[in-house]
């Protein structure tokens, strides 16, 4: 099979037409158009993912983070970047992702989320479909609302911001850093944002409004399931593999 078939599921529920401008969806690394025989899927292509792929005899990387964002220099070794495009040149291993097209797309990373919590009622944060708000099955009081979100997510810690008064109905969740939602939220009349990599000065929240910052990893960790599911339900007998090398990346001492 082509590396481009065996994204062909994969694009049909994300288009790459959907991405983000400043986003780098799709093959960064490799010919779309070699044959493969096993996919290896994690959230990001570090190198000891790499060095995975390598040892199973994987041919093809599928991973929500691109490897490559910015533009390229050089090519070398001597850091990180260029060892991982050094190593899938070698062992002819293309590197595919599937990121700002993933998280908008109906059954991609926001809905995940969504699903987590049980929102009912959803409708996106923003026209093109970044992040998701809806209701909660029950209201809940904030101190409920945290111990749910670390449940739903597996997060051991959880950062918010000073827990509101009354109980809380109405919730947003949004994938990786989605703080240039919190203002579309409010609008929205969410009580409560759940997303990662918040900022210091974000948790000034106003009154009656809380924000929840699981972290970029637990936000996005589970889309490697969804990735799974479509292409064993698509091609059964392709060989595929979960990464068990690709952790979150932040510690807590």
């Amino acid at each position: 099979m082509k590396a481009i078939e065996l994204v062909r599921p994969i694009e049909e529920l994300a288009p790459l037409r959907d991405q983000e401008k400043w986003d780098n969806c799709g093959f960064s690394v490799g010919n779309p158009y070699s044959e493969v025989s096993r996919a290896l899927l994690a959230l990001d292509c570090t190198e000891e993912v790499m060095d995975e792929a390598v040892e199973m005899g994987a041919d093809i990387i599928i991973t929500h983070h691109p490897l490559i964002f910015g533009g390229v220099k050089k090519i070398s070794p001597v850091n990180r970047l260029g060892r991982i495009i050094c190593k899938a040149i070698r062992n002819d291993i293309a590197i595919y992702a599937a990121h700002t097209n993933m998280d908008k797309a109906q059954g991609g990373v926001n809905t995940l989320m969504a699903d987590k919590m049980g929102l009912v009622e959803r409708s996106p944060i923003t026209p093109d479909n970044l992040g998701i708000t809806g209701m909660l099955p029950q209201e809940l009081e904030p101190a409920e609302l945290v111990r749910k979100v670390k449940e739903a997510f597996g997060a051991d810690v959880v950062r918010t911001s000073a827990l509101p008064e009354g109980k809380i109905s109405r919730v947003a969740v949004s994938s990786g850093s989605g703080k240039g939602f919190i203002t579309d939220a409010i609008a929205q009349g969410v009580q409560a944002y759940i997303t990662g990599d918040v900022p210091y000065h974000e948790f000034h929240c106003e009154e009656g409004f809380m924000v929840l910052d699981i972290g970029h990893y637990y936000s996005e960790y589970g889309i490697v399931d969804v990735f799974a599911n479509i292409l064993s339900k698509n091609f059964p007998n392709f060989a595929v593999s979960k990464s068990t090398k690709n952790n979150n990346p932040i510690y807590y001492y």
